[in-house]
């Protein structure tokens, strides 16, 4: 019998999960030993310095949201301030980011995986870390994804010395790392394995605590000792909404994702997207539209973190599905793991360093997180933000139940086209009636700002239509981790199928 399935962005984040899961350890051992894999594997989207969240529906229990996402610090002024631009290149779009130990946000990563093994998992922390130890020692081949997100962000991996000694190639000196290359995440290994044993004080009040407030102090972060000591990761009960006939759960506020996905699927509720077929004018025009309205009902009722349930109040519902129906007629770094397990426990964690502050913490091999310096994440300005609060996110890990005993784990990486990637996976997988895989690798879109984003691979002439609707586009020739990347596994019985995105390096594969 099939142990269970998992869909991760790396072939050894998937590899150390499958080993915990033959050993017996379920979906939460296996999230957590994949969880410490990404983070040697592919360390530009995880870290110990970051933050995230996991959906877990444990056999027979009721569904949990485990939300250890970074908390904005309690005082949010310093003398001079380490908080400078860079601008990521993408190929078809370029981002501003900002870094420097003044972007570092609370990490929540390290209580969050502890709390979770405290509840849920059948074996110990220092087996769980083992297999990415083993990764390390033998040293880690860099594969053309991480290579191309590398460089994608190389400003901020060349930013400081210590970032560059790690992340050198050792064939070209003062080049990042190229595919092909390996590379020994030796200090940051050493961490990992610390923390195990030593337990997550470790990381918020023991030896790394004190490094991390030592550095803030010192060179313009506003990270103290008791931002580390007072964090808490926080238990939430998941947003749950029924699409035609199918219960979704995914995260709920603070976070906006989840609130957003719903809106966008409550706009799409009624209408006749799955009469239409997949990548029809008709199709495209209704995800189109549930996009730029879902945009627009959150800007136009300028929501604070507290409010976000609104979105979902029916009067506002309907205010919006017209203009749906109606138009019908007419990069940030994250990374995702789904698994689910052959006792039915399913667990689906998503991870962000934001794109990293461009500094390694001393002995540790640890860069933290930039999130203070993410625009997506600081909507009314820079270091404006309430002090001591959780910041807002997109990532949204989600688990579908269906009717006929189906049920899927999803989630992504992509900043604000979180959403809409999920949003349009889900309804390839309820409208369309997609296998996992067909659903997944699908060509998708993203409307956001008044311009249309799209993969190439629709029909030509529903291009060309389409665009003339909305003149302000991009037309990207192939699939692009621009658009998510949406690991994500399903059962049906005793059958175990999942999908890698190919878009972030995607792997998946069933155990027996």
């Amino acid at each position: 019998m099939a142990k269970g399935i998992v869909a991760a962005g790396h072939k050894l984040t998937m590899q150390a999960a499958e080993e915990v899961l033959n050993e017996g350890g379920n979906a939460f051992d296996a999230a957590i030993a994949a969880f410490y894999a990404a983070c040697v594997a592919e360390p530009v989207l995880a870290s110990p310095g970051g933050g995230g969240f996991l959906i877990a529906h444990a056999k027979n229990q009721q569904p949990i949201i485990y939300d250890f996402f970074v908390q904005t610090p309690k005082n949010n002024k310093v003398d001079e301030i380490d908080f400078l631009p860079i601008v990521a290149d993408f190929g078809e779009a370029q981002q501003e980011f900002h870094i420097g130990y003044g972007s570092i946000a609370t990490p929540g990563a390290i209580r969050g995986v502890f709390d979770i093994h405290r509840d849920l998992s059948s074996m110990p922390m220092q087996e769980l870390v083992k297999p990415a130890i083993e990764f390390s020692k033998q040293g880690i081949l860099t594969n053309d994804f991480q290579a191309y997100i590398l460089d994608i962000v190389s400003p901020i991996f060349l930013h400081s010395s210590k970032a560059q000694k790690i992340f050198s190639s050792p064939k070209n000196t003062g080049d990042l790392l190229s595919a092909g290359d390996v590379y020994y995440p030796g200090d940051l290994i050493n961490a990992l394995d610390a923390i195990a044993i030593e337990g997550d004080r470790l990381f918020y009040e023991g030896e790394i605590a004190s490094e991390i407030v030592k550095a803030c102090q010192t060179s313009g972060g506003l990270l103290t000792r008791q931002d580390l000591s007072e964090y808490q990761c926080i238990k939430r009960t998941p947003l749950s909404l029924d699409y035609k006939g199918c219960r979704i759960l995914t995260n709920p506020p603070p976070s906006s994702g989840g609130v957003l996905i719903a809106f966008a699927l409550e706009m799409l509720q009624n209408t006749s997207t799955d009469n239409y077929s997949f990548g029809s004018y008709e199709s495209l025009m209704s995800l189109i539209s549930a996009m730029e309205v879902t945009q627009a009902a959150r800007l136009n009722k300028k929501l604070e973190l507290d409010e976000l349930y609104k979105l979902l109040d029916k009067n506002l519902i309907t205010e919006y599905v017209d203009k749906v129906q109606r138009a019908a007629k007419s990069y940030r770094g994250t990374t995702h793991i789904s698994i689910i397990d052959d006792k039915g426990n399913m667990a689906g964690l998503t991870l962000s360093n934001g794109e990293g502050c461009g500094h390694v913490l001393n002995d540790t091999g640890i860069m933290l997180n930039n999130m203070l310096g993410e625009q997506d994440l600081n909507p009314h300005g820079f270091f404006q933000w309430i002090p001591d609060r959780r910041m807002t996110s997109m990532m949204s890990p989600g688990i579908l139940h269906f009717k006929d005993g189906r049920h899927v784990v999803t989630g992504s990486g992509g900043s604000n086209r979180i959403r809409t990637a999920l949003m349009q996976v889900i309804v390839n997988l309820i409208d369309h009636q997609f296998s996992i895989e067909k659903a997944v690798q699908s060509p998708r879109l993203h409307f956001e700002d008044g311009v249309l984003n799209i993969e190439g691979q629709f029909a030509p002439e529903v291009i060309e239509k389409i665009i003339m609707r909305y003149p302000k586009h991009q037309i990207w020739p192939e699939p692009n981790l621009f658009f998510g990347g949406a690991h994500s596994v399903m059962q049906a019985g005793a059958n175990f199928s999942g999908v890698g995105d190919c878009r972030r390096g995607g792997v998946s594969n069933s155990l027996s």
